[in-house]
């Protein structure tokens, strides 16, 4: 059992938790997932708060493979002011911002985000540790090769696995000296990995329990799924339940995920198999 302190709110992981996706994004890889204007964004929140998302993950930067980097000011436009609205709504909401700029991530939190989730753990803006100590947030820190640009250029391991878990192990070390009490890891699947590799992660992800902080998994709707299946990203969300039922039995915490009813489904269904 996991906590996470929240903008002063003590919040108890007892179970696995669900984190909604929404990309205020035109050009996010899965396209029912892309909201530009301020109410399409509230919208698509309520739903998933309605499900049942225990976070609301929004990005206003696209992490696909082969995308470019856009300023800080437009990150921060599509992102604070949707943030902003939906606090305005959902006051008690628990809001993840989606970058890898300190100062978009300094702005969401003045919005209402109490989380910030950081492809890069850092390593694409040295001032982002030090942010987030000072703004006494809890960071996810994933493993990513390369950058969104050039990560799916052929990546390469001797073993993914080993690598991921010695990246992430250094990581939370590196964000506790920097004064960073609340860690979540994430493998990221995806990020500079074949299929191969993202399925070997999988099977691999007991061994990450060792660093001892919540495990995020983002599976949902990926290209390991629909070109494994032969179909497209719409098509995939059978596959993205079997995938997260896999990481639930390998000990993931949080599901990163497009669909929450699905995603709260399965871990209804994964509880009372635990506890039988």
């Amino acid at each position: 059992m996991y906590t996470l302190n929240c903008n002063g709110r003590l919040l108890v992981m007892d179970q696995p938790w669900v984190m909604g996706i929404i990309n205020a994004t035109p050009d996010s890889f899965y396209k029912a997932s892309r909201k530009q204007h301020a109410d399409e964004i509230l919208r698509l929140a309520e739903k998933m708060i309605t499900e049942g998302a225990n976070i609301v993950d929004i990005g206003g930067q696209s992490t696909r493979p082969g995308s470019e980097r856009i300023s800080v000011q437009e990150e921060t436009d599509r992102t604070a002011p949707a943030i902003e609205r939906i606090m305005q709504q959902f006051p008690d909401a628990v809001i993840s911002i989606d970058t890898y700029s300190s100062d978009v991530a300094k702005a969401a939190v003045q919005a209402g985000a109490s989380i910030i989730n950081d492809i890069s753990s850092g390593d694409m803006d040295e001032a982002m540790l030090p942010a987030v100590a000072a703004l006494q947030a809890p960071y996810i820190c994933m493993h990513m090769q390369g950058t969104p640009r050039t990560m799916q250029t052929d990546p390469q391991y001797e073993n993914v696995s080993v690598t991921v878990l010695d990246y992430l192990a250094g990581k939370v070390d590196q964000c506790r000296k920097a004064g960073i009490h609340d860690i979540i890891i994430d493998p990221g699947f995806g990020f500079g990995k074949t299929i191969a590799h993202n399925f070997s992660l999988l099977k691999s992800l007991p061994a990450l329990q060792i660093i001892q902080r919540p495990l995020m998994v983002g599976l949902s709707r990926k290209s390991t799924i629909y070109k494994t299946l032969h179909t497209t990203a719409e098509a995939a969300l059978n596959g993205t339940t079997v995938l997260h039922t896999i990481a639930l039995m390998n000990g993931a915490n949080i599901l990163r995920v497009h669909d929450v009813k699905e995603a709260k489904e399965a871990i209804a269904l994964f509880m009372v198999y635990k506890r039988v």
